[in-house]
């Protein structure tokens, strides 16, 4: 299978687990009939099937479906309406593929903030081994990754119909297997509207796959008055990404840029203003 954004951003193996046609798989229990109830057999996919039925999703909305939160609290979408989302689906059980894309997605999520920490977003992590993943299990799950007590991050349960109608709005593909379940290895990133905006693939990924789309969607939102606009437009060019330290991180040598060029200007403009008031005198 492929990978999102364009065929050469990341290694297409990232997605999927080698040996098993190309998808993740890990411990569970789940019944032997297909995840979905859709007629679609997913397990025939090859890479090049899974990257169009993913990216397929993007610019569509998701519906506002509801779960139960691991404290056993009813929520919907539509509650974190306003802010962007990141949605990714795993199951509990899972001994590696999952905890792995958990703990790195919340160390991402991390970077994101620490660069722009007046803009809020929200995770969501959804279990879809319906049967296991319960309140509790996910509650657990949680503790495990180090995202307990995080207010930004969600990590939710749903019913069995929810679940598939979710995975089908996300472009996101899973089947039993022998070891528990094959699946795409996807965050989905959407807009404070629900809709899906980009599709980012793999266990570690490059953060700026992430992060980029998270920027354009924190400061590129109408914004209430001219001067916050200008603000938020300032900020997005100048937090960059640094690939030594593999953060991000606000850069004040763009201000110092243009403070230098706009004081050479000045100089210049008052140089020919000087220059100009000479030939005047002349005549």
């Amino acid at each position: 299978m492929s990978s999102a954004l364009d065929h050469s951003s990341m290694d297409v193996a990232e997605m999927y687990q080698p040996g098993s046609n190309g998808m993740h798989s890990g411990m569970g229990a789940m019944p032997a009939q297909a995840a979905h109830s859709t007629k679609i057999e997913f397990k025939d996919f090859d890479r090049d099937q899974a990257y169009k039925y993913s990216q397929a999703v993007i610019g569509k909305t998701l519906s506002n479906y509801q779960f139960v939160d691991s404290s056993g609290n009813s929520v919907a979408l539509q509650d974190f309406v306003g802010q962007p989302l990141l949605i990714s689906l795993i199951y509990t059980s899972c001994y590696h593929i999952c905890p792995t894309t958990t703990q790195y997605l919340g160390q991402v999520a991390r970077m994101a903030r620490q660069a722009m920490p007046d803009k809020e977003f929200t995770v969501l992590t959804v279990g879809f081994d319906t049967f296991n993943d319960t309140p509790e299990a996910m509650r657990e799950f949680a503790k495990k990754q180090g995202a307990a007590g995080d207010e930004n991050w969600h990590f939710l349960s749903a019913d069995k119909a929810t679940v598939e109608s979710l995975s089908k709005e996300l472009g996101f593909i899973y089947y039993p297997s022998p070891q528990g379940f094959n699946h795409l290895v996807q965050t989905s990133v959407l807009k404070s509207d629900r809709e899906v905006y980009r599709q980012v693939y793999g266990m570690k990924f490059d953060i700026q796959l992430l992060i980029e789309p998270l920027k354009e969607l924190l400061f590129n939102r109408p914004s209430a008055s001219l001067a916050g606009a200008l603000s938020d437009k300032i900020r997005f060019f100048c937090t960059v990404y640094d690939a030594s330290s593999d953060r991000y991180h606000f850069d004040y040598s763009i201000f110092i840029g243009v403070f230098v060029g706009f004081m050479s200007c000045l100089a210049l403009g008052l140089q020919l203003v000087k220059e100009w008031r000479k030939s005047v005198k002349s005549f």
